[in-house]
């Protein structure tokens, strides 16, 4: 939480006043308990290769965020688009989307199916764990923005990317202040 609220400060344009509630509420409610596994980072479904005729992950890409880091982290980070909209452009979620006709596991699913494989009972306090994965990428987002205003954006659309950062922490604070729970 440090680490990235000194991100998103250093690359601060506006007023983002959801992601100042996170910043304060982050720190009072992260969870109780603490595990370090080595995390991806950036793991979604965009990052796995599927097997060509079965719905198997052979692959995972894009290692370049891995840290030492909770493995709840990746997890939440894999389940942000079950809370943001189907129609959002350049970062499509799933809300609006009818899941079981798409094939895609629900949100719930996904979370029992880690917990069995992790010997997990539940996660308690997964709406940390959302809350956090949003604001993280809020101010990755707003990172990119701050160098797109700059001139020294890496991505020709990083001025529209950036522009994201705040619906991200309108969201994360929604969760983060209703509980949400799986």
């Amino acid at each position: 939480v440090a680490r990235w609220t000194k991100q998103y400060l250093a690359s601060k344009t506006d007023d983002l006043p959801e992601m100042d509630k996170l910043i304060e509420w982050l720190p009072e409610n992260l969870p109780s308990t603490d595990e370090c596994a080595i995390a991806h980072g950036d793991y979604r479904f965009g990052n796995l290769m599927l097997a060509p005729n079965c719905p198997q992950v052979i692959a995972i890409l894009d290692w370049e965020l891995s840290t030492l880091g909770h493995p709840l982290a990746d997890l939440a980070y894999y389940c942000l688009p079950y809370h943001l909209p189907s129609d959002l452009e350049g970062m499509r979620g799933l809300l609006g989307e009818d899941l079981e006709a798409l094939g895609i596991p629900t949100e719930q699913e996904t979370i029992k199916r880690y917990c069995d494989q992790s010997g997990r009972d539940s996660i308690d306090d997964w709406h940390v764990y959302l809350a956090f994965s949003l604001f993280r990428l809020a101010a990755i987002l707003q990172g990119v923005y701050k160098r797109a205003l700059d001139g020294n954006a890496a991505n020709a659309n990083a001025l529209d990317v950036g522009k994201r950062a705040s619906l991200l922490a309108q969201v994360g604070w929604r969760i983060a202040s209703e509980g949400v729970q799986p």
